[in-house]
């Protein structure tokens, strides 16, 4: 279910699953050479208790644009967003700024707040009080499709 849509961000809530889960291999992947022989064991894990600390709290939104590529964050990923989160310095943050919801990091220094792309071409924002200016909630973890 769609929450809201703007230019950067399209907000979700995470919806209730009866689903057991996914299959879980718990033998750790290897990205070099394979282990012969290796034993797994084969569990059910849900990627809602894995991501989700405060179902109350949290939220998922859709990534547009580029400001964030340095930190890892793509045009179309999905966030999980916890509102029940402190925002702190170095935390990446979906804020609302002047009428807009936008994802940047915090920079907070002597009761000064700056919000920072993770992009050289784009500019830092230094927060005013003449700004509408609100922390929505922290960023946990980024949703990415590989293919």
């Amino acid at each position: 279910m769609i929450l809201h849509k703007s230019n950067s961000l399209t907000f979700f809530t995470p919806k209730e699953s009866n689903s057991l889960g996914a299959i879980f291999l718990d033998t750790g992947i290897s990205a070099g050479f394979p282990s012969p022989a290796e034993d797994f064991k084969e569990e059910r894990l849900s990627l809602d208790k894995e991501l989700v600390k405060n179902k109350e709290a949290t939220f998922y939104a859709r990534v547009s644009g580029q400001s964030m590529i340095g930190a890892g964050l793509d045009d179309n990923d999905l966030l999980v967003i916890d509102r029940s989160l402190e925002p702190s310095n170095n935390k990446i943050a979906v804020c609302f700024l002047d009428g807009e919801f936008t994802v940047k990091r915090l920079k907070v220094d002597n009761n000064e707040v700056w919000l920072q792309p993770e992009n050289p071409n784009y500019p830092i924002i230094k927060i005013t009080e003449d700004n509408d200016f609100i922390i929505w909630g922290i960023v946990t973890n980024v949703i990415k499709k590989v293919y």
